[in-house]
């Protein structure tokens, strides 16, 4: 038993830490954590279904160029993270992006303002929100593993990633609600804002971790930029057997969404013609994955990875994938389309994406900051235009049966190296208590 264990629970925070898999003393950075994803991910999921409604008006035959165009355009903007990480304090290098990007918002907003229909500024936009989305949650993950020790993270993360969820919910709602009132240049000035918001959370995500034993040295090491060159994380990628396992895992995960990607965007199309109503649809998929996910973040994430350890995380949704594809090469309809992008969506975030960001505990800071955030920007978004062209290809030749099947060949990689990861993990994190 842990001194933490052993002392009484008194007062809200013990309240709240008998529901969740923290102590008393933890939860105020559960909370500044999750208040952090729901600020972070309402205003990215208020221009979700704007974005995806570009994406279908493009021609769902033209997907795979918006893939390549993002791709570019990770490429361009990776060397000058790189180049920001290195001049900028580690403490302040998440405000520094997230400053950035809302200042981007403001601009794109002026731009629709003055040219709602112009259709290159409308790929554009999906251009740069799939490219912006990667960068702002890689950071945010980079500073949580910062913020909190391995153990810490194995129990907290899944309660931490509910706000993410949270926010995923009531983003759609909130764009329904308002787009009428304030159309999509509004919407995106709403969107800065709540990514400057961010800036308090994580304010006091560094005040906690000031007062937590060990903090001198961290503090001090925090207050100085991560050092390296412009294109370390690439280079720390391609000499640890580790992180090119990670590497492999998100190409495979990556390749699955895609593919469920391409069906979800053919189906609706066909089958629901009208733009407003495909914006509604994405929307309406969009609430039923959050409202599943938060549940299961919440209350059973930590619990199932303090039992099972992160294995599980990074193996179940894969292996349901391989029978959801199984499905819709039987029958690819949009309703069985609908389970299987639901389901495969909330594992990701409940399951998935908390293990996937465990990984990144046990390592130093240069990693954690560097390698990745060109895994979860370059190598995520590679692997999108490396399967779109796959999916298109083998469309091409072949009847959706084929595409589905192989979608289930790549899964049950997908679940072996998850499998494999985990246990990695795990042996390397076991003598962290907490």
């Amino acid at each position: 038993m842990t001194a933490s264990e052993a002392r009484p629970r008194r007062g809200l925070p013990a309240a709240l830490s008998r529901l969740v898999a923290a102590e008393p003393e933890e939860v105020p950075a559960v909370l500044a954590g999750f208040l952090l994803f729901f600020l972070l991910f309402t205003g990215y999921f208020m221009l979700r279904p704007v974005r995806e409604t570009m994406g279908v008006a493009g021609g769902v035959d033209n997907l795979q160029w918006l893939f390549t165009g993002t791709f570019v355009v990770t490429l361009l903007v990776t060397p000058i993270y790189g180049w920001v990480a290195r001049a900028v304090p580690r403490e302040r290098l998440l405000p520094v992006c997230y400053l950035f990007f809302a200042a981007s918002f403001v601009a794109f907003a002026l731009g629709i303002w003055r040219a709602a229909d112009d259709v290159w500024l409308g790929r554009g936009f999906y251009v740069w929100l799939s490219m912006f989305t990667l960068f702002v949650v890689s950071i945010g993950w980079s500073f949580m593993a910062d913020v909190m020790r391995p153990g810490q993270a194995k129990r907290l993360f899944g309660q931490v990633a509910a706000g993410a969820s949270l926010g995923g919910l009531a983003g759609p709602l909130v764009s329904g609600l308002l787009v009428a009132h304030v159309g999509h240049a509004g919407l995106l000035l709403i969107s800065a804002a709540l990514l400057i918001g961010c800036l308090v959370p994580v304010r006091l995500l560094l005040q906690w971790r000031a007062r937590q034993p060990r903090a001198e040295g961290e503090a001090r090491a925090a207050s100085r930029p991560i050092g390296g060159g412009v294109l370390a994380g690439l280079t720390l990628i391609a000499r640890s057997p580790y992180l090119i396992g990670v590497s492999v895992f998100v190409l495979l995960l990556t390749s699955v969404t895609t593919f469920l990607y391409f069906e979800q965007a053919r189906l609706v199309e066909a089958t629901f013609p009208d733009e407003t109503r495909q914006t509604q649809v994405f929307a309406a998929i969009d609430v039923a994955v959050q409202s599943l996910t938060i549940f299961i973040q919440i209350f059973l994430t930590g619990h199932l990875t303090r039992r099972l350890g992160v294995t599980v995380l990074l193996t179940l949704v894969p292996v349901l994938m391989v029978a959801g594809f199984g499905l819709l090469a039987a029958a690819a309809a949009f309703p069985v389309l609908a389970g299987v992008m639901i389901l495969r969506r909330v594992g990701e975030y409940a399951l998935v994406r908390p293990g996937r960001e465990m990984l990144f505990t046990s390592v130093d800071n240069e990693t954690k900051y560097k390698a990745k955030n060109a895994i979860d920007t370059v190598v995520y978004r590679g692997g999108d235009v490396l399967s779109a062209w796959l999916n298109t290809a083998v469309a091409a030749v072949g009847s959706g049966a084929a595409v589905a099947l192989l979608g289930a060949a790549i899964a049950a990689a997908w679940a072996a190296l998850g499998f494999r990861l985990g246990r990695i993990h795990d042996r390397r994190a076991q003598p962290e208590g907490t």
